[in-house]
């Protein structure tokens, strides 16, 4: 799963965005990244484990909501959560 997220630029400044991806790893656990800065300028990634889908889309969620409660919006979304 991918998520773009942005927030509408501020005068002549570039838009700051969040990128969220969730990946299954080579050993069956989950892999939540978490990329964000300014478009055009150095970002910072936060890598966070899970051994649970279920704990990893939990947090997918959890982040997602509040970079929209910060003003971000929807830009682009790749894959669905298949809970199993």
């Amino acid at each position: 799963m991918r998520l773009l997220l942005q927030h509408p630029p501020a005068g002549a400044e570039a838009p700051r965005f969040v990128q969220l991806t969730l990946e299954q790893d080579l050993f069956g656990g989950w892999l939540l990244l978490r990329e964000s800065g300014q478009t055009g300028q150095r970002s910072t990634v936060k890598r966070e484990q899970f051994l649970q889908q279920s704990a990893a889309i939990a947090a997918f969620e959890q982040a997602r909501d509040a970079n929209l409660k910060r003003g971000f919006r929807v830009m682009f979304a790749q894959g669905s959560a298949v809970r199993s």
